[in-house]
């Protein structure tokens, strides 16, 4: 194999490759030997079969795939003796090559830069703390509350008002026709809840147990059923019992019904879901002000495709929130008009990825075997039990998808690594301030960077101004390994790990306690979808 380098510009790299045609022909006839005892041809015994028909039946399909060989092993061995680190999957592109001739091979590449000394030694930062206040627990308390509403037997003739529930046989039928799914049997329905289609339950006001109704209800255009959309349907319906909501009363008693010995142990786990909470809030204030630090301090080329790439992921974000815009032409015109700004905000979060693998290395921090074990066995229950396994060997067998898994912690051991180097001071704050503090410099949602899969919450820096679109100016996350020159994207694509608080742990004898959690969280608890409507179902 002959190699001849023809650019050498920055981090660009071209190179054209030629293999010998008596190269492929040897390796064409060792696979040749290979196959042709398993060759089966009328006439001729199993394995008899002459070579030079062997070679005129299957030569052309074994000389493509010797080529294929050839050029991997040959960009392979490129690499290798070059010393090369892509910072991208190499371009690789046939020249020349075919029947009776060498195969000429054109490889173009930017490399990862030689990243200079980490400046860690001189690190400043604040860490601003918050105790979470009686107000901030009896807050968590009364959603816990309102989250465990039950519901309990009206008196006899009461009339069924908003809030209320009922239990209901219906069948619907569309011009006169009944219709898959349009029939059911003691379904519970939460009179505005809005589950069901829209004026379906509003026509069960004022509803009392053995009523009949007469519902007529139009499907919306956008229903699931095709044949259902916008069409007028009438159900007869029957409301067998209503029910009036019981709100939890918060003592001993319902802190018991959690599993929990009572309501100061209650407290006690809300009060460490907040401090958690903000214990969050602080580590992405030093987080961010960190990254700026080391931003501010380290300069040094980056590869434009990394850049293109991290600058994709941005775009594509904000395009899909343009959509989601009062205006979304307004929005779309803000974006271009702030390209530039985006642009060095990408290059901004490679640099910081490609610094922070850089310190992470020289310090020998890694993500171990047992660790890399738990973040698998964590990401699989995202998948049905019997798909479980299959994840996890195809994130063993794949370079790139353990990289995507394992940055996350990688990037966070390097920032606690980069935590205990600073001088820090520590300053108590309220929960107000603490949040003005990262406010004003927030730069919204995270976009992930390439090939990220996950969902997390990040701020590593500024973005334009009275921006609507949300973006951060944070790290592209980068693998915790110098690649091994096997053409693998360098830049191991996977989310920074969360600054999200992490939920109470639950207590080991209280079953039920796990709603606490839940319901303690910012969010409220979303409601859960009746299992027959027939608002949902056609």
């Amino acid at each position: 194999m002959q190699t001849v380098e023809t650019l050498n510009e920055g981090l660009k790299r071209a190179y054209r490759i030629t293999i010998p045609k008596k190269e492929i022909d040897a390796r064409v006839d060792g696979e040749l030997k290979k196959v042709a005892p398993q060759i089966r041809m009328p006439g001729f015994r199993p394995g008899k079969v002459p070579p030079n028909l062997v070679r005129k039946m299957h030569g052309a399909a074994l000389e493509q795939e010797a080529l294929n060989t050839a050029v991997q092993e040959g960009v392979q061995q490129l690499l290798a003796e070059q010393r090369l680190r892509p910072a991208m999957q190499p371009s690789v592109e046939l020249e020349a090559g075919g029947s009776g001739q060498d195969a000429v091979i054109k490889v173009e590449l930017e490399t990862l830069p030689d990243v200079p000394e980490p400046q860690i030694e001189a690190l400043k930062l604040e860490r601003l703390t918050a105790e979470p206040t009686d107000a901030e627990v009896d807050e968590q308390l009364e959603r816990l509350a309102g989250n465990q509403k039950s519901f309990e037997p009206a008196p006899a003739g009461y009339a069924a008002a908003q809030g209320d529930l009922v239990v209901i046989d219906y069948e619907g039928k569309v011009d006169g026709e009944t219709f898959d799914g349009g029939k059911g049997e003691s379904m519970r329905v939460e009179l505005g809840s809005g589950r069901l289609i829209p004026g379906f339950e509003d026509q069960l006001v004022g509803a009392k147990a053995n009523d009949q109704r007469t519902v007529k209800v139009t499907f919306p255009d956008d229903y699931p059923v095709a044949y259902l959309k916008g069409r007028d349907a009438v159900f007869e319906v029957t409301i067998g019992e209503v029910q009036q909501p019981r709100e939890a009363k918060v003592d001993d008693g319902f802190a018991q019904s959690m599993g929990l010995e009572g309501l100061d142990q209650l407290r006690g786990l809300l009060k460490g879901q907040v401090e958690q909470e903000l214990n969050g809030l602080t580590r992405t204030h030093m987080k961010r002000k960190l990254l700026d630090q080391l931003a501010a301090g380290h300069h040094f080329p980056v590869p434009p495709s990394m850049v293109e790439a991290e600058f994709g992921q941005i775009w594509q974000q904000l395009e899909h929130e343009a959509t989601h815009e009062p205006d979304p032409e307004a929005a779309r015109a803000e974006m271009e008009a702030e390209r530039d700004e985006y642009r060095a905000i990408a290059e901004r979060r490679v640099r910081l990825g490609l610094l922070l693998s850089e310190i992470g290395q020289r310090n020998g921090i890694d993500v171990s075997d047992n660790e890399m074990n738990q973040l698998v066995m964590q990401a699989s229950q995202q998948y049905r039990p019997e798909d479980r396994q299959k994840f996890a060997d195809y994130v063993r067998q794949e370079p790139m998808a353990a990289a995507q898994l394992r940055a996350p912690l990688f990037e966070d051991k390097v920032v606690d690594f980069l935590f205990s180097k600073a001088d820090i001071a520590d300053r108590k704050v309220t929960r107000e301030a603490l949040q003005a503090e990262i406010e004003s410099t927030d730069t919204g949602e995270h976009v992930h960077g390439p090939g990220c899969g996950h969902d997390h919450d990040h701020d590593h820096g500024a973005k334009p101004k009275a921006k609507k679109a949300k973006v951060k100016a944070e790290v592209a996350p980068v693998e915790d390994a110098k690649p091994k020159g096997k053409g693998k994207k360098a830049e191991a694509a996977a989310e920074p790990a969360a600054e999200e608080p992490v939920k109470a742990a639950k207590p080991a004898k209280a079953k039920k306690a796990e709603a606490v959690a839940e319901a303690s969280a910012e969010k409220p608890a979303k409601k859960a979808a009746p299992k027959k409507a027939p608002a949902k179902k056609a």
